[in-house]
């Protein structure tokens, strides 16, 4: 029989529907802001007992980890904790974490879509169901108050319990464990969204679709979505040893970018010399991708989220009239573009944010349909290496694929309670 405590060590499930006083979290404070190895410690924290209309308290499974929290821990390009006080959390710490599956534990006097039991993954879209922006009919998650989950809010996935809204909980694809579950709905709902959240640029049948950083976790969700819709993906990787990764999920081929040297911040257009030597890199970059096709198409889609070392190149190669689609900037955030190839050839350059709860249902339904691998890294990561884990990511030494921690599961490999 399972007896009823006020904390449970990591691994050790409560009885069903006990809520804890206290729970282990990885905890980011600002005295510690700096490089994630140092700025993540685990600490003691009260469990949030008090639930709003509509929010669900989920017991933490396992939780996947994303770049996002790599910025948490650096402070930078925002103080998160500053953002959560601002929006009314007076919690002096961050709780990260945007990815999860886990069992809901407790649910808000108005949820209707999950109950107490089930098993889920959560998607990290938040917004105020009240916003007028939203019931005037606005895409949510271009709400004024859109927040993404355990980044911009507190009571993220790195902690034994979470607090979501309702409408983030997603039914677990019953064939995936703990830890392929939690993998790769943040990247795989952005991907989605990318792909086909911006017409009249979505995948279509035969679609050439670059996608850069095909082995990491954005990437593989780009092959395999782009792969489901009929395009053929492009892979533009970092090594050669990559080739054959991408190759399994589905593209047609792949690109070294260390190969070529043009990469960083446009050359001002007056200064010829340095110009050219960019050009020639771009030219040289697009007829890799001829090699690659077997003919002189040009990407309709470039997948973007590298930013400022590759947004020149990426514009240059797109097909005229064709869209590059950006999610982040992993390498700064100053893009210089040569605007001649924008508006000359009429291509589109499209931002774009995570998802809304449609998109982000049709990725999960897809998992669950078996048509996505949820790519989980080849190493899991224990609940107090999660850290680590980011420390990795931030040095770019990471293992390919989505990495995963566990949290409350007692062992990898489960799909249910033990």
């Amino acid at each position: 029989m399972l007896v009823k405590k006020d904390i449970y060590e990591v691994g050790e499930l409560p009885p069903a529907g006990h809520i804890p006083k206290y729970m282990y979290a990885q905890v980011i404070r600002r005295e510690r802001f700096g490089e994630p190895i140092k700025g993540f410690q685990i600490e003691k924290i009260e469990v949030p007992q008090d639930l709003k209309p509509d929010e669900v308290l989920v017991l933490v499974m396992a939780a996947g980890i994303n770049y996002n929290n790599v910025w948490a821990s650096l402070g930078v390009p925002v103080d998160v904790i500053s953002v959560q006080q601002r929006d009314g959390d007076p919690s002096d710490f961050h709780i990260g974490g945007s990815d999860a599956s886990g069992i809901v534990w407790a649910v808000g006097s108005e949820v209707r879509n999950v109950k107490e039991g089930d098993h889920v993954v959560i998607h990290c879209g938040m917004w105020d169901r009240d916003d007028p922006y939203i019931k005037a009919g606005g895409d949510p998650i271009m709400a004024p108050s859109a927040r993404i989950w355990g980044y911009e809010t507190n009571w993220g996935s790195f902690a034994q319990f979470c607090k979501v809204q309702a409408h983030q909980c997603m039914p677990k694809a019953p064939h995936l464990t703990w830890e392929e579950a939690a993998a790769p709905t943040l990247v795989g709902a952005t991907a989605y969204r990318m792909l086909l959240g911006w017409p009249p640029h979505t995948v279509q049948e035969g679609d050439v679709v670059l996608v850069w950083g095909g082995a990491g976790g954005l990437g593989t969700m780009g092959i395999q979505i782009t792969k489901v819709f009929g395009g053929i993906p492009v892979a533009v990787v970092s090594s050669d040893d990559k080739f054959a990764y991408c190759m399994k999920l589905g593209a047609k081929g792949c690109i070294n970018r260390k190969k070529f040297d043009h990469w960083g911040m446009l050359p001002h257009w007056t200064d010829r010399e340095a110009y050219n030597r960019w050009l020639e890199g771009a030219r040289a970059f697009g007829r890799a991708i001829w090699d690659v096709l077997g003919d002189r198409r040009n990407p309709r889609i470039v997948y973007e989220h590298p930013g400022e070392d590759t947004i020149p190149t990426s514009i240059f190669v797109c097909d005229t009239g064709g869209m590059v689609v950006i999610c982040a900037g992993t390498t700064g955030y100053n893009a210089v573009v040569d605007l001649r190839y924008l508006w000359m050839r009429q291509k589109r350059f499209q931002g774009s944010h995570f998802a809304n709860d449609e998109q982000s249902y049709a990725f999960n339904q897809l998992v669950i349909e078996g048509k996505i691998d949820p790519c989980m890294s080849s190493r899991l990561f224990k609940f107090e290496e999660i850290g680590l884990a980011h420390q990795l990511m931030y040095e770019n030494r990471h293992p390919e694929g989505n990495m995963v921690a566990l949290v409350s599961a007692p062992r990898p490999g489960l799909k249910g309670l033990p």
